[in-house]
């Protein structure tokens, strides 16, 4: 079911039930806002920022995930909406299923293609240090070609050679090969060879997903059309969970929920 969060107001009615459990401490302990935080002034800090993992958590819960694929920087997160289902469960009745992570096994933390010390993002400093879907050949080529090295010269893993090591990930997981393997493939290549490698077989691994994503932004109806009737099914869905929230929290029910 696909639909935008904002067509369904029940998330934002959860997350203000969840608010009310979740302890201070638990938000201020939470990795990424500490980062942010770091960031800019402590003032220009947002309260929104600062409960975000809350909406994250009714994101989930509201439609009793049982499994949610997650990278290894949010599992913090996933463990939040974890231990806030169980709490509610304990103190009032079980309402909440309580979801598992879903890790993969290998490129569960990409890191950025110009400083490795990070994960790539969307808000990198560097446009040439992420990778996006819908990147463009060219843009996919200069992203590879312009990539951090390590010192040295040999194409391993190590945790003395981040970037070498990243980019190892990258191509075993677009080429479904252990990452040993790997290495021994480019076991005595340069890092030009390497790179050049990679981004051929990034391209031709993303075409396809770039050319699908262009069919369908082409039509715009057709979007508009999965939006809507995913946001009706999901009300459906979503307005079952907050019903027995209230009940069990001895709320009135309204006549109407936001949506």
């Amino acid at each position: 079911i696909l639909f935008l969060q904002s067509q369904v107001g029940y998330h934002a009615e959860l997350a203000w039930v969840l608010n009310c459990l979740t302890r201070v401490g638990e938000l201020r302990r939470m990795v990424q806002f500490k980062e942010k935080e770091s960031r800019r002034d402590e003032d220009g800090a947002t309260a929104g920022l600062f409960t975000y993992p809350v909406l994250q958590a009714a994101d989930i819960l509201l439609y009793q995930a049982d499994s949610v694929p997650v990278g290894e920087d949010q599992k913090q997160h996933l463990e939040l909406a974890r231990d806030l289902a169980q709490r509610f469960n304990n103190r009032f009745s079980a309402t909440f299923t309580i979801p598992e992570p879903l890790i993969a096994s290998m490129g569960a933390r990409i890191m950025d293609l110009q400083t490795p010390q990070k994960k790539m993002s969307k808000s990198s400093e560097s446009p040439l240090g992420t990778i996006f879907l819908t990147d463009r050949p060219e843009e996919i080529q200069a992203k590879i070609q312009s990539a951090v090295t390590d010192s040295g010269c040999e194409i391993r893993i190590s945790i003395d050679k981040p970037a070498i090591s990243n980019l190892l990930v990258i191509y075993s997981i677009i080429d479904g090969v252990d990452i040993r393997d790997t290495e021994e493939m480019f076991a005595g290549k340069t890092y030009v060879q390497f790179k050049k490698a990679l981004a051929d077989r990034l391209m031709e691994y993303l075409r396809p997903i770039r050319e699908r994503y262009e069919q369908i932004e082409a039509d715009r109806d057709q979007i508009e059309h999965i939006l809507t009737k995913g946001s009706e099914k999901a009300k459906t869905m979503a307005a079952q969970t907050l019903t027995s929230v209230y009940d069990h929290l001895g709320f009135v029910q309204p006549q109407t929920h936001i949506a």
